[in-house]
């Protein structure tokens, strides 16, 4: 087992890492209880009460479960007040203790549920999906969306711990592997030269290494004034995307988190291509991380870039301007003020309409 620590002044916690560390919730939790009357509310979805994960882990404590839809739809205001009333419904006081049991959109959830509920209560997320552990969980931002786009409503409220079970990684089918390798992607670039090696570490310690990398970063920056926004490297079009989503039904484009990421990253890096930022040999670099990751960063077709570029203007890092996280001669850093009509071609040349 992995114990990473994450050093935060105010409220430092541990992550563990490894093979069944969902049996640790129950002495932490009982750790982190005031008295006998502490209550637990696990929220999880259907999905993960029927694979089994939930019934063999022993809480001692008096606990309900609650569970949400799946799908990024489920991560609303709606969700919020809807589990915040049955939070209510059974007696949970501030001193009371919640849990996040799944992947990224149960521990985002989960999360802002605990920032707002009574003006804030304790929790610790359990991440059971390769994004929610290498990402999501870890960090202490937690938000939902608006149909106008990704994570727009929020709060920074850390955990008192994070368990990354890497069993329950043993039933994700494929597509949620793509989620979570997208993250995986953004880490190994963000490290620079010698970032593939992060993609030859076995399972075990590639989520370790992504936690320690994201640790470093938040414990520096906790409320993304500075470094932190570099963790948002390829979000800005994969936000973009994923609000078209939001606002499609059933014409949506149907990527996951990882899949879009992995289109952003690979933008990024035309953008800054095209801005004379990167030479070809590191924009090759960000295909091979791709690639080795069985991820392509292909546009989907039919995209107008002028849209996407109105998109990209909502995304919550930019000052009333487009910005961007981009590659460059300093490395990957933060930039503001970009030209519309650069991006409207760089897009283009991957494929959108004007």
């Amino acid at each position: 087992m992995l114990t990473i620590p994450v050093m935060l002044d105010a409220s430092p916690y541990e992550v563990l890492v490894g093979h069944g560390a969902r049996h640790h919730l129950g002495p932490i939790l009982r750790g982190l209880s005031t008295n006998s009357s502490t209550k637990v509310a696990i929220i999880t979805e259907a999905a993960i009460v029927a694979a089994g994960w939930l019934s063999d882990v022993e809480i001692g404590l008096e606990h309900v479960v609650l569970t949400i839809p799946g799908g990024e739809a489920a991560k609303s205001l709606e969700t919020v007040e809807h589990l915040c009333r049955q939070l209510v419904d059974a007696g949970m006081s501030r001193g009371d203790l919640l849990v996040g049991f799944g992947g990224g959109l149960v521990t985002d959830v989960a999360g802002f549920v605990a920032a707002i509920y009574h003006r804030g209560i304790r929790y610790v997320s359990v991440a059971t999906t390769l994004l929610a552990q290498v990402d999501a969980a870890i960090g202490g931002k937690t938000a939902v969306n608006l149909p106008e786009g990704k994570n727009l409503v929020g709060a920074f409220w850390q955990p008192s711990a994070v368990l990354c079970d890497t069993e329950t990684l043993t039933t994700l089918p494929p597509r949620e592997w793509s989620c979570g390798r997208g993250e995986v992607a953004k880490y190994a670039l963000l490290r620079g030269e010698g970032g593939r090696e992060l993609l030859d570490l076995d399972l075990h310690e590639q989520v370790g290494a992504c936690v320690a990398d994201k640790a470093m970063v938040v414990v520096g920056d906790e409320r993304e004034q500075g470094r932190r926004a570099l963790l948002n490297y390829g979000h800005t079009l994969a936000h973009a995307l994923e609000t078209i989503d939001l606002e499609a039904g059933e014409q949506a484009l149907g990527l996951r988190h990882g899949e879009a990421v992995a289109i952003g990253l690979l933008f990024a890096a035309e953008l800054a291509f095209d801005l004379g930022r990167i030479e070809e040999p590191r924009v090759h670099e960000h295909r091979a991380i791709l690639g080795g990751l069985d991820l392509d960063g292909h546009l989907p077709s039919g995209l107008s870039a002028s849209h996407l570029v109105d998109l990209m203007r909502r995304d919550k890092k930019a000052d009333h301007d487009l910005t961007f996280i981009l590659d460059g001669p300093n490395g990957i850093e933060v930039v503001n003020g970009l030209d519309p009509t650069i991006v409207r071609s760089s897009l283009e040349r991957m494929g959108a309409t004007p």
